[in-house]
């Protein structure tokens, strides 16, 4: 007879999005060898389901993972978002009037939504936060609080905020900034929030140096016209809203004065011709810039090319509470980092394990004051692979949310 405890996942991110595949099925997989069966609604978007909804099939029939994936409605604004949450409630209502579930673990506001009233009915709450979620949308400008309307969208969910905090049976923060912040909360004072810190992980048995094909490296090279005397600078990742674009391209002009034989290695698949605009409005040889999209298995050999990696993202008061998911994997890769403060714990991180550079301000002094560190910037690789391994470590992950998943589960 199969004992395992049930327990649904909610996420309005979907398996298909890249988080989706680097935050969450990682987790479940794993967790689901340890005497979990797991449900999981997602709300996936058409174009990204129709090319990997295969993919993500085989990962959760691997895995035993029953994934009830459902489409997301984009527009119009708001109304698009109370439509899929009705129709993710229904679901769960009715997936758990069969499965009879003991955890909901909720990633994110809008999921948590769905747990509250869920755990009215005897299900244990856990509101994996994920971050300051109405903070993030005031800080991108996606909610302008001038407009009436996305006030009282705004106020509604920082009600429902603080009851998050008040009634789950445990949360999850990415970072040791964001459970601080909480914590001193006034509102929240006379009661004690439990909270578990968290940060995304990295799958350090697929970001390694021990997985580099030295052909497929080499190839790479060739096919992007890397030689063997060009210190490369690499950005991983979107170039989305929190991401510093231009401030990155100008400490990599600031750069080239150091070192005229430098490249910038986007990874990505995101606004190439804005990147190849910006770069042509500083002047700088386009030579200079090489851009790839990649499959997530050839990730790590091209972040091996990179002699340091870059990434500038804004010290908004929500970022707080945010975890760089490239942060692990760039440290489990050994090349070592360059960023700034201002951003849940990467700083601290970046300090304490020894793995980088962290920049005071964005100023050509700025600039200057950290790429003269670069030429002695003095670490040892073994090591830093093996600090990657020991805080963002999946296995650690794991762990963690075990020992909470054996205290919540009713």
């Amino acid at each position: 007879m199969d004992n395992k405890k049930q327990v649904l996942y909610i996420s309005y991110d979907g398996m298909t999005d890249p988080l989706g595949q680097s935050q969450v099925l990682p987790y479940l997989t794993h967790l689901s060898n340890h005497g979990y069966e797991f449900t999981l609604i997602s709300c996936e978007k058409a174009d990204r389901f129709a090319t990997t909804r295969d993919t993500i099939q085989t990962i959760c029939n691997t895995a035993k993972i029953d994934w009830q994936p459902f489409p997301y409605t984009k527009s119009p604004p708001v109304l698009s978002t109370l439509k899929d949450l009705k129709a993710m409630k229904n679901l769960a209502y009715e997936l758990h009037e069969k499965k009879s579930f003991s955890i909901v673990h909720c990633r994110s506001y809008i999921s948590a939504l769905i747990g509250i009233e869920l755990q009215k009915k005897g299900v244990a709450f856990l509101f994996d936060m994920r971050g300051l979620w109405a903070n993030e949308k005031v800080d991108a400008g996606t909610w302008n609080l001038s407009n009436p309307l996305y006030r009282i969208i705004f106020n509604y969910y920082k009600r429902k905020e603080k009851l998050f905090f008040e009634k789950a049976d445990y949360t999850i923060s990415l970072t040791e900034a964001g459970k601080k912040e909480i914590q001193g909360w006034k509102h929240l004072r006379n009661n004690p929030v439990p909270i578990q810190v968290i940060p995304c992980c990295a799958d350090t048995n697929h970001f390694t140096v021990k997985n580099i094909d030295e052909d497929r490296k080499e190839s790479f090279k060739k096919k992007l016209g890397i030689g063997e005397q060009d210190f490369v600078l690499s950005y991983l990742g979107s170039i989305g809203t929190w991401y510093m674009l231009e401030e990155m391209l100008d400490f990599f002009k600031e750069l080239l004065k150091y070192k005229p034989n430098a490249k910038f290695l986007f990874i990505t698949g995101d606004e190439h011709s804005l990147i190849r605009e910006k770069f042509i409005e500083r002047k700088i040889d386009e030579a200079k810039l090489v851009i790839i999209k990649a499959d997530r298995k050839d990730v790590p050999t091209l972040i091996s090319l990179s002699h340091f990696s870059l990434f500038f993202i804004q010290p908004f008061y929500s970022k707080v509470a945010s975890s760089p998911t490239k942060q692990g994997e760039i440290m489990a890769m050994g090349v070592p980092i360059v960023c700034n403060a201002g951003v849940g714990d990467t700083a601290e991180i970046v300090k304490s394990y020894k793995s980088g550079l962290v920049i005071n301000e964005f100023t050509e002094k700025g600039y200057r004051d950290t790429i003269v560190q670069m030429d002695s910037f003095d670490y040892d690789r073994e090591k830093m692979e093996a600090d990657a391994k020991e805080f963002f470590g999946l296995d650690n992950g794991v762990q963690k949310y075990l020992k909470i998943y054996k205290q919540i589960e009713k």
